[in-house]
């Protein structure tokens, strides 16, 4: 069974100040658990349990739903719950509230889209399985009852370990076979705080080298995690408990995110009568002391079968650089490591955001706007963090100029960049014309940008602004 909150803002869990939706993800998890004690915690918002033994104590899988549905209403939170053989089709059956009949889950599936493989959030979609779609569809394997109809052998040759597991959902299968086993209690990793830590931060940063000691344990019996459990301990003795669950392996980066949306969700509430005291100094939220200790316990262990190669190397981080990045934040600092996060703008020094790495931060501007006036064709491959003075002259050595009508006084010949020798330049482009905050006139913003060519086999893009050359970017 599988419980969804379609109203929950999960992509802001992480960054919203107030920590809102986290405090909501952790109040729909607290009154799902009280009908089933071993929830999985898929994602903010979604989260699944095993259907049989609670819906035999309430009198049936429909009055479950209706009670965790009621439940949920009771919060304020408008609910869906999906009921089917298997989480996948369980997942898909909660997009409409509906429960399938007990093995009908194939059937089911045959009619779905074969995009449903690349789940609904386009933020978090994996590029392999979105490129996987687009194949599937061009060969006209429209449904996933055309996909599963194909022999698994073929499946397996001709799309690889991406569209054999996929095969494997739209037949009704689980992603891949697991082969569970009681983890021994060796296998947890535990980081104590002294004196007890107030902040989530500091402990999301601890929790990204926790997580790399459990994975160690785990690389040296030759397992992997698919399911943590993250157990937070408050000064005051009170714990927040939660099983998260990853639809593939859970890499130490992943289970740091969860340690946050957890700790995001704020400490449990004092024992006495269920409900915050209001703080004295007029504060939001009721401080239990801080957190004195963080366990992660591996609950779903599989044998670790490696990964095979693509042709030219990983297309993925793989989890040995992510450990590796992690353990030299520990030593520089959480914000050493950055990872750029392209976005969009017109200039080409707004269209990168470096981020901490492990973080899922959105870019500055977002992507998905057509940008007019931006410079098209393929992005320079160096973006210089201040950009260079330069000179841009004609074949009679006279600077070149651009008039307001877009008008150039003469042809690019030479290019001098300041701390190198002149080049000559061999072919141009431009100029395209910018003007920002028009409306403003302490914000005013007018530029012309060109790309130029030189003899040395190099390209740049070159800006003229206020009468001045400057050089922003080289392509490689």
């Amino acid at each position: 069974m599988v419980v969804t909150c379609p109203d929950l803002p999960s992509a802001s869990l992480g960054a919203d100040p107030d920590r809102q939706p986290a405090r909501r993800h952790e109040r729909v998890i607290a009154a799902v658990t009280r009908f089933c004690p071993d929830v999985e915690v898929v994602e903010p918002g979604v989260c699944a349990f095993g259907a049989r033994g609670p819906a035999r104590y309430f009198g049936g899988e429909t009055a479950l739903a209706a009670r965790i549905t009621a439940a949920l209403a009771d919060l304020g939170e408008h609910s869906k719950v999906g009921v089917a053989d298997g989480f996948f089709a369980a997942l898909l059956a909660a997009r409409d509230g509906r429960a399938v009949p007990p093995g009908g889950a194939a059937r089911f599936l045959a009619a779905q889209p074969v995009s449903v493989l690349a789940g609904q959030d386009p933020a978090a979609r994996d590029p392999v399985v979105q490129d996987l779609v687009a194949l599937l569809n061009r060969l006209g394997l429209r449904t996933l009852g055309d996909f599963a109809a194909l022999p698994v052998r073929d499946v397996a040759s001709r799309f690889g370990d991406a569209g054999e597991g996929a095969h494997r959902l739209a037949r009704g299968l689980d992603s891949r076979p697991l082969a569970t086993r009681p983890p021994p209690a060796d296998l947890s990793a535990i980081q104590e705080f002294d004196p007890p830590e107030p902040r989530a931060e500091p402990v999301v940063f601890a929790a990204k080298a926790l997580a790399g000691r459990l994975h160690d344990g785990l690389a040296a019996r030759g397992l992997t995690c698919v399911r943590v459990q993250v157990t937070a301990t408050w000064a005051d003795g009170q714990e927040s408990s939660r099983r998260w669950r990853h639809d593939g392996l859970l890499s130490a980066a992943a289970v740091a995110d969860r340690v946050r949306w957890q700790l995001d969700g704020g400490p449990p509430a004092p024992p006495d009568d269920g409900a915050a005291p209001a703080p004295p100094d007029g504060g939001e939220q009721y401080q239990p002391g801080g957190i004195v200790a963080l366990r992660l316990v591996p609950d779903l262990l599989v044998r670790a079968t490696g990964q095979q190669l693509a042709l030219w190397g990983e297309t993925q981080v793989s989890d040995r650089v992510a450990r590796a990045a992690m353990r030299v934040q520990a030593m520089l600092g959480h914000e050493a490591v950055l990872r750029p996060v392209l976005g969009g703008g017109r200039n080409v020094h707004d269209q990168v955001t470096p981020v901490p790495f492990g973080e899922k931060t959105e870019p500055r501007l977002p992507a998905d706007r057509p940008w007019p006036g931006r410079v098209l064709g393929p992005a320079p491959g160096l973006v210089f963090s201040a950009a260079r003075a330069a000179e841009v002259t004609d074949d009679a050595g006279r600077a070149v100029t651009v008039s307001g009508r877009c008008a150039v006084s003469a042809a690019p010949a030479r290019l001098a960049v300041r701390g190198e020798p002149p080049q000559r330049v061999t072919g141009w482009a431009g100029p395209w014309p910018l003007s920002e905050r028009w409306w403003d006139p302490s914000a005013v913003w007018r530029r012309a940008r060109f790309q130029l060519a030189t003899e040395d086999g190099r390209a740049w893009l070159a800006v003229l602004q206020d009468g001045r050359w400057l050089i922003e970017a080289g392509y490689c």
